[in-house]
């Protein structure tokens, strides 16, 4: 059963496999735009990476202009890295319009099975805990995968912006898994 976790450098293997398979795919909720692939194969760079991910969610961290607190989670089923979520703890101008609260990817071997739904509807009491009371999440006009699993979490359609759809999620009266 997939759930979601902090991330863990014991997942290296697993990560690193999961992230061949995007080929150079944006990955939404990842993380690693700043850290080349070929580095993170290393174990001691690995650790740095997951340490940077987990500190992102303290709002006294580091980070360049523009970007937000964001507390990033793992899909993970067994020792099986399937993909990733990132819940950002506010929204900017860019975020409000296009990227939204919450990213998430999915490994593409494991597509098509519910894991983003669960994992969007396991991260909701999360994002209510962080004082998020109503969740944007964001899709491309074109994504009808993303689109099913935001709608299927009771994702209510505002407006399209700039190519993206947009949607809220009340997160009042989720519980945590």
């Amino acid at each position: 059963m997939a759930r979601l976790i902090v991330p863990d450098v014991s997942y290296h293997a697993s990560w690193l496999e999961g992230s061949v398979e995007f080929d150079g795919g944006r990955r939404d909720g990842g993380g690693a735009e700043d850290w080349p692939l070929e580095e993170l194969t290393d174990a001691t760079t690995f650790g740095r990476f997951v340490r940077a991910l987990v500190a992102d969610a303290l709002p006294e961290s580091p980070r360049r202009p523009g970007y937000v607190p964001c507390t990033y989670l793992w899909i993970v089923d067994g020792d099986r890295f399937l993909g990733s979520l990132a819940i950002r703890h506010e929204l900017n101008s860019f975020l409000f319009n296009e990227g939204g609260h919450i990213g998430y990817s999915v490994r593409p071997s494991a597509r098509r099975r519910g894991h983003a739904a669960q994992a969007l509807s396991d991260a909701m009491p999360v994002a209510r805990d962080l004082g998020i009371s109503r969740a944007l999440i964001t899709c491309d006009e074109d994504n009808a995968g993303s689109r099913a699993t935001i709608e299927r979490n009771g994702g209510i359609y505002e407006d399209t912006r700039n190519g993206k759809r947009r949607y809220w999620i009340d997160t009042a009266g989720q519980t945590a898994p």
